[in-house]
């Protein structure tokens, strides 16, 4: 992405989601949790506890995940599904934790929801040992558990009514089968939107893609379509990876689009 345009919008980037100081862009990277009646969903799982990452910022982490989870009122035996938007490894994370010299799922009652494009792809990869050792590391410590505990549940495209109250569209670009979940209340609505976008400057300059696009040329007009159906819903859109307060909605004036930063 040009300078010029970090430069033209850091009057409303800086400093929720870029750091003038060290001149970077900030990234959250966080989960969701929806209660609706009996069913509590977990929504992306992050990056996890005492995992070997390639990245810095995600090796060996020690965070205090599951008592967050917990003061916010929903203890690990409550989850009753946890729903992946895709598969990277700051994704599905907190799938499994430490236990002695394995790897166990912490949501003891949840079926797990993986899309099932991606689950295919790399549960193959991963059989036929074509993957790279990294990504074979991350599938095999956050994913091959929750395939032997038999908790896995595939979401196609499109599909409704996920645990009971989610309905899905497909987001194609970030990973090939990526998805966003669609929460509906009071005639308002919520869009679980995992990475369609790294940052908000994407709204402003949505043919820009972040280096870790799967499908790079399908990517931008994902994003575009995704943000002609937030405007036009007023939905409250909620990546994985934004700024305080992480969650805001998408303006639309013809060809021009903006965001506003809201907490619900």
């Amino acid at each position: 992405m040009p300078l010029e345009i970090i430069d033209e919008n850091l009057h409303w980037l800086a400093p929720n989601h870029f750091n003038r100081r060290l001149n970077k862009f900030v990234v959250t990277i966080q989960s969701w949790t929806v209660r609706v009646g009996d069913k509590v969903i977990v929504i992306d799982t992050g990056v996890g506890n005492f995992k070997k990452r390639r990245a810095p910022r995600m090796n060996n982490l020690n965070t205090l995940t599951l008592d967050w989870l917990s003061a916010a009122g929903t203890g690990p035996n409550e989850v009753s599904h946890v729903a992946h938007t895709h598969m990277h490894t700051d994704h599905i994370g907190w799938d499994t934790r430490r236990d002695g010299e394995q790897w166990t799922p912490p949501f003891p009652k949840a079926r797990y929801l993986y899309p099932r494009i991606d689950f295919e792809r790399l549960h193959r990869a991963y059989i036929d040992k074509t993957m790279s050792a990294d990504a074979a590391g991350v599938f095999g410590d956050s994913v091959a558990p929750i395939i032997d505990a038999g908790k896995v549940d595939l979401i196609e495209e499109n599909e409704t009514g996920i645990a009971g109250c989610l309905d899905v569209e497909p987001l194609p670009g970030h990973t090939a089968g990526m998805l966003s979940f669609h929460l509906h209340s009071n005639g308002a609505e919520g869009i679980f939107a995992g990475d369609v976008m790294h940052s908000p400057l994407q709204i402003v300059a949505n043919q820009y893609n972040t280096a870790f696009c799967e499908v790079p040329d399908r990517a931008p007009a994902t994003r575009k379509a995704f943000l002609d159906r937030a405007a036009e819903r007023n939905a409250l859109i909620m990546p994985c990876h934004y700024g305080a307060p992480y969650c805001g909605r998408v303006r639309r004036s013809g060809e021009t689009y903006s965001y506003v930063s809201e907490c619900a």
